[in-house]
């Protein structure tokens, strides 16, 4: 029979030997520090020992919201460091944006514009502003689109009245014709009646 304290022919203990128990888990609320077996000279061995060098302690530093961390002087740290004032303007040294103006609108968009409404108003008018205002802009490639609906509109309002003038001259003809044929009075040809006086 083999001892299990004894080792193995390798050298090893055998296994049979039961293991050591495992550390018993820390309590609830402490905190055990690491060991710093391998720090380098000059730096300190546990975390007891960093006070002693000069670093600040943990609650004197600044929490997230400006503040400090309780238990730390609020008179040693400014509120925000870095960040731009209150009103929103940009921290000391830092210039500001250049100011670059608009570019200028291109020749032929006031006039595009003010052929479109005339070309409601006025129709031969709106219809002519919209043309030169068309024109501009393709040489100056700007956006086209109001000049565009300005000669429509114009367009389609000038052939009505065109239209309608014709009907209207045609109208008046036939009743002076009526009239200068059969003179005053009130007469009835075809069914509609002239008045002549």
């Amino acid at each position: 029979m083999s001892n299990p304290e004894l080792p193995n022919s390798e050298g090893q203990p055998s296994a049979a030997q039961p293991s050591p128990p495992p550390p018993p888990p820390p309590h609830a609320g402490e905190y055990e520090p690491p060991a710093y077996d391998d720090a380098p000279a000059g730096y300190p061995q546990t975390p007891d020992d960093a006070a002693g060098v000069g670093y600040p302690q943990a609650s004197s530093y600044p929490n997230l919201t400006g503040g400090v961390a309780p238990g730390a002087p609020a008179a040693d740290y400014p509120a925000n460091p870095g960040y731009p004032a209150q009103g929103g303007y940009p921290a000391q040294g830092y210039p500001a944006a250049p100011y670059y103006p608009a570019p200028p609108a291109p020749r032929g968009r006031t006039l595009s514009i003010v052929g479109l409404i005339l070309a409601v108003v006025a129709a031969p008018i709106g219809l002519i502003l919209s043309i030169i205002a068309l024109v501009q802009l393709s040489k100056s490639h700007g956006s086209k689109g109001l000049a565009i609906a300005g000669v429509v509109v114009g367009a389609l309002l000038t052939v009505a009245m065109i239209i309608g003038a014709i009907i209207l001259v045609s109208v008046f003809t036939h009743i002076f014709a009526v009239c200068g044929q059969y003179g005053a009075g009130v007469w009835e040809i075809d069914g509609v009646t002239y008045t002549c006086g």
